[in-house]
């Protein structure tokens, strides 16, 4: 995708905004390659209080690093303006991200706004926050009174010297349990746990991360570590694959495979066969699932990207604040997704990639 796509007119067949079910005769919004647009990550800052290895190292997001100021960032109405649009386009998905969501000021007031919002079928739009967990403690019960219904809390270890050393921040592994229990008391269910796993650095937390989750109702997912952006020094030697992760669990706590709840989901699913819950893996680099790709990413600063692994972008805050034509923004958004070709994961396992920089994780979220 590249930025011509912003000053591109061409006219386009897009699903009708209505109420009720849409006509079966309405043509679907599909990309290059047959993909509904259905979930939508919004980012709301690309500040936060880690400095994760895999994702904002301190060696580049140091003291003097430069974030965005206030005023490049979508406001609340912009947020909730575009999310309408989205929603209208097909998405029954937003997940609240960051950098650390929590860290924007009132985003449980943003939730709120994006909780009230219907798809095209009228059902509720599905609004989920991922967040690191550190500040979930304090924010849990203004996101559960706002509607938040799921959340996804990043983990990494459950040994506190190995957490430290990944997250490069004087938060603890108390603080991030702390907080997803004030999450579980104030109704917010599911709870996803997302654990990267980089060979060598924190492999050794797999067998101890599910034994404390088994049975607490909370959902275990193991990630691949992901050559995002350009700063975490990625190899494919400190890859973890999950086929091997799910062996080595299989070996102490029979698994047996679970059908997916939805098409496009990115996390492989297993359930203990005793029935003390369940994991997911997400395996972007050893078996990715670009065919079944339906995310667009909306970074804070409001340029919208298709992949997480992008490059290009499409700067969609200038359409917002130069027009309040819903209608031109909408046509804008359906001609970039019907022109999008992006399978990144699956052309990395083929052919050598010479890639142009890509967008820090911390700009678009997971």
């Amino acid at each position: 995708m590249n930025e011509h796509l912003l000053h591109d007119h061409r006219p386009i067949r897009i699903p009708a905004v209505v109420k009720g079910d849409v006509a079966p005769s309405e043509p679907i919004l599909l990309d290059q390659h047959a993909r509904p647009l259905r979930d939508l990550r919004i980012s709301v800052t690309d500040r936060c209080n880690f400095r994760c290895t895999y994702c904002m190292p301190r060696s580049v997001f140091g003291k003097d690093f430069q974030f965005l100021p206030r005023s490049e960032l979508l406001t609340h109405e912009e947020i909730e303006r575009a999310a309408k649009v989205f929603v209208s386009l097909g998405v029954e998905k937003i997940r609240i991200t960051g950098g650390e969501p929590l860290l924007r000021k009132d985003v449980d007031m943003l939730a709120s706004r994006l909780v009230a919002l219907t798809t095209t079928e009228g059902r509720p739009v599905d609004i989920s926050l991922t967040t690191n967990g550190a500040l979930l403690a304090r924010k849990a019960q203004s996101l559960a009174k706002a509607g938040v219904k799921r959340l996804n809390v990043s983990l990494d270890a459950i040994d506190n010297a190995v957490f430290q050393r990944m997250t490069d921040a004087d938060w603890t592994v108390d603080d991030v349990l702390q907080g997803i229990e004030v999450a579980r008391s104030a109704g917010i269910a599911p709870i996803k746990i997302n654990m990267v796993v980089k060979r060598g650095v924190n492999d050794d937390q797999v067998l101890p991360m599910a034994k404390y989750f088994r049975g607490t109702g909370h959902i275990l997912r193991f990630i691949e570590f992901m050559d995002v952006g350009n700063t975490n020094q990625w190899n494919r030697s400190a890859v973890y694959p999950s086929s091997e992760l799910i062996a080595l669990l299989h070996r102490y706590f029979p698994l047996e495979p679970v059908s997916p709840s939805a098409k496009g989901e990115v996390a492989k699913r297993w359930r203990y066969v005793d029935g003390q819950g369940e994991i997911g893996v997400i395996s972007s680099v050893t078996q990715p699932f670009c065919g079944d790709c339906t995310r667009a990413r909306l970074a804070s600063n409001g340029r919208l990207y298709l992949c997480l692994f992008g490059q290009q972008s499409v700067d969609l805050r200038a359409l917002l604040r130069e027009s309040d034509d819903d209608d031109a923004l909408r046509e804008k958004v359906a001609s970039v997704w019907s022109q999008r070709t992006d399978r990144y994961s699956e052309a990395r396992g083929f052919s050598p990639l010479i890639y142009s920089p890509r967008v820090e994780m911390s700009h678009i979220g997971g």
